[in-house]
């Protein structure tokens, strides 16, 4: 499915020819002499303010990005156009050791790391991450039957899929699987009208003032990708917080579809698979994971934020949940998500501490919760280079493989559990005394 209407994909496609050319950012000349703060629009089209030295580290990644869509343009037309799903393939076969294999696999996961161009990321990403597999499992009218089941009002929604599962399963079930079935439907649709009702009010607040996410042809885009998945998944349903991914997400693949699919196997492949579930079970033990891993990594500005009884998941929930997508810059955002879709959920700690690192003298001056939150966001909007935020992610932080932080997950998984198991006995002991 493509975006909207035939002109409004013209313009789409009118901006990615833009971002093919990834432009020079000229301030005037007073601006310059002044080094005032200016705005400017970034290369998925979001309206980013900073000084004038900024726009000038803002040229040098640009610059940067125009030398390694050389490299990967130079790596198409030697070993094919799709040459780096063979490479994928090899490196994860272990019947499959040839040097050969081997150099093009570090090969790749240089190249990943230095940046995907603009152009070739949609087709990268949709490969090597899974959701091309994923999404050749089902029928091609998969994602347009979604839509077709939840499209308009909820109530046209669950006439339609009660009447198809009913038939189903008048063919193929006796009368006990009829009414276990309808129990399902009746759950699922009942889980599809919440989440609908959370997914409108949160296509406003996605991005308000972007040229296309802000537009009604913006918002219809969003919610159907949205609501498909949350129909799709109903254990996750919807989560505040998908909106900003999926918008993202949006921007960068070129088809709702193509959208559908990054969503789904971020969700199911990529990240941890509790992440986005409806008490957010997920999100609490990797905030408890990070505090852990700042504590061994960075145990000078884990000390004193704990001297000034910081918890970081005042900043950190929402870098988990949004995937960085409302802190960093789009452009710093989606060099960490190329990793991302590469190398699972362990990029997102890795990214998280080192921003903790780059600020770590600083912090260390802090003398109030207020200040430490200030720091971080200072740093956080205005890092418009990439390199220098995945540098001191991956070289000076360390590896930390997927597998080390499963096994941390699963030590903090019964105390969250607990925890959350009591706020919800205190929750309903307050609504019984409330009705009485």
């Amino acid at each position: 499915m493509m975006y909207g209407s035939s002109g409004t994909q013209s313009k789409r496609d009118l901006a990615y020819e833009h971002q093919a050319q990834i432009s020079i950012l000229r301030p005037s000349i007073r601006a310059r002499r002044a080094n005032m703060t200016v705005k400017f629009q970034d290369l998925y089209g979001f309206i980013v303010e900073g000084n004038v030295d900024d726009v000038n580290v803002l040229n040098e990644v640009r610059e940067k990005a125009r030398q390694q869509g050389r490299v990967w343009w130079a790596l198409e037309a030697n070993k094919g156009a799709n040459w780096y799903l063979a490479t994928h393939a090899s490196s994860t076969l272990k019947s499959s050791l040839k040097f050969s294999a081997l150099v093009n696999a570090v090969t790749l996961k240089r190249l990943i790391k230095k940046g995907i161009p603009l152009n070739l990321r949609p087709k990268v990403w949709f490969s090597l991450s899974g959701a091309a597999k994923k999404k050749s499992t089902v029928p091609d009218s998969y994602y347009n039957d979604l839509i077709s089941a939840v499209v308009d009002k909820d109530t046209a929604a669950t006439k339609q899929i009660d009447h198809v599962f009913i038939i189903l399963i008048l063919l193929t079930m006796a009368c006990y699987f009829i009414v276990l079935f309808a129990d399902i439907v009746e759950t699922l649709c009942c889980i599809l009208e919440r989440s609908m009702g959370t997914i409108m009010q949160d296509l406003p607040r996605t991005f308000p003032g972007h040229p296309w996410l802000d537009t009604p042809e913006g918002h219809a885009a969003l919610r159907r990708v949205l609501v498909a998945y949350s129909f799709r998944d109903s254990d996750v349903g919807y989560c505040q917080g998908l909106n900003y991914v999926a918008a993202l997400l949006l921007l960068v693949m070129k088809t709702e579809e193509d959208a559908f699919w990054m969503l789904a196997v971020l969700l199911e492949n990529v990240l941890f698979n509790d992440c986005y579930t409806n008490n957010l079970s997920g999100c609490h033990v990797d905030q408890r994971v990070f505090r852990d891993i700042l504590t061994k990594k960075c145990p000078r500005i884990a000390a004193h934020l704990e001297s000034l009884e910081f918890d970081v998941s005042l900043v950190c929930t929402e870098w988990f949940i949004c995937l960085f997508s409302k802190s960093l810059p789009s452009e710093t955002t989606l060099r960490v998500w190329d990793i991302l879709f590469y190398e699972g959920a362990n990029v997102l700690f890795n990214v998280a501490l080192a921003i903790f690192k780059m600020n770590e003298e600083e912090l260390l001056m802090a003398h109030q919760v207020g200040d430490v939150i200030n720091i971080i966001q200072r740093t956080t909007h205005r890092l418009f280079d990439p390199d220098e935020l995945l540098m001191v992610a991956f070289d000076k932080i360390g590896l930390m493989t997927t597998t080390t932080l499963s096994k941390q997950r699963k030590k903090q998984e019964p105390a969250v559990m607990a925890e959350l198991d009591q706020r919800l006995r205190r929750l309903n002991s307050v609504n019984v005394d409330e009705q009485e």
